[in-house]
């Protein structure tokens, strides 16, 4: 899939349209397994060490993404504005924008961002914001494509393909960093991720697994129904089920359980050894 630059970026990283869980089986549940490299399968009974949990302060207006940025920094896309998330719990405004970020993602451990939403009290822009984009870590934006015809709930991009599901019909890809778009399948998708093995998605149906740029999905065997899903730098995926227990994997085959951190609105992943779940409220460090 991703060309050599992509593989690059990833290398210098460390590293959502919200289905109702009442519309997904609200359990997964496998025989417990052991893999060959000591992973534990989905079903598994052990669970990762004890989950650092804090206080926002202050709390977040709503959360919809999760992104890392080139110095580390874990920014969030809310209902206000981007906001930068201190592992303290502090939270800090970035930019002047006010505008609702939906669906915040970008290529991890870079300052490029992309989002989509609505215009903010404070601005002008069509409604919806289409796609819009950042290159200074969320401090400026501009707009890209789609203005005032799609709100994207779920974004993701590996630095060469961007996809989106825009909130209705099914997801669309881009291969020009926004400016024109394809069809990819027709499915709805609670929330997306890119590695260098290809697109993943949540859905009502299990993860599911694109090796075409998003034209196409298979189901994952054996994964856990995740509501939640990030991709690291590294290519390592975590993510939150249905039941609120955080996963991790080194490549979306095999799923080791880890922390309980229940209901969460946003998960992001650094690399295989550390994750952030979050709600408006709280911030969750998994390792």
């Amino acid at each position: 899939m991703p060309g050599s630059r992509t593989s690059r970026q990833r290398r210098r990283a460390l590293a959502a349209l919200a289905v109702p869980l009442a519309a997904i089986v609200l359990a997964s549940c496998a025989s417990a397994q052991e893999s060959p490299d000591g992973e534990a399968g989905p079903g598994s009974a052990s669970a990762g060490s004890a989950t650092a949990q804090v206080v926002l302060d202050p709390p977040l207006d709503h959360l919809h993404g999760l992104h890392l940025g080139a110095d580390g920094a874990v920014l969030a896309g809310t209902h206000t504005g981007v906001f930068e998330v201190e592992r303290s719990g502090r939270t800090m405004k970035v930019g002047e924008s006010d505008d609702d970020f939906m669906g915040l993602s970008g290529v991890p451990g870079t300052n490029n961002l992309f989002a989509s939403g609505h215009p903010g009290r404070s601005s002008s822009a069509p409604n919806p914001l289409g796609l819009t984009a950042s290159s200074d870590g969320g401090r400026t934006w501009e707009s890209r494509s789609l203005v005032g015809e799609i709100d994207f709930h779920a974004l993701a991009t590996d630095g060469e393909v961007l996809i989106g599901f825009d909130g209705v019909t099914g997801l669309i890809v881009s291969k020009d960093g926004g400016s024109t778009w394809t069809p990819g399948a027709p499915m709805h998708a609670a929330a997306l991720a890119a590695t260098d093995s290809g697109i993943w998605a949540a859905t009502a149906d299990g993860l599911q697994h694109s090796l075409d740029a998003g034209r196409t999905f298979a189901v994952v065997p054996g994964a856990p129904l995740l509501v939640r899903v990030s991709a690291a730098g590294d290519g390592s995926l975590w993510g939150v089920d249905t039941g609120g227990v955080a996963w991790r994997s080194h490549n979306g085959e095999v799923w080791e359980q880890r922390d309980v951190v229940g209901p969460v609105e946003a998960v992001l992943a650094v690399d295989f050894n550390t994750a952030y779940a979050m709600t408006a409220q709280t911030l969750y460090t998994l390792d």
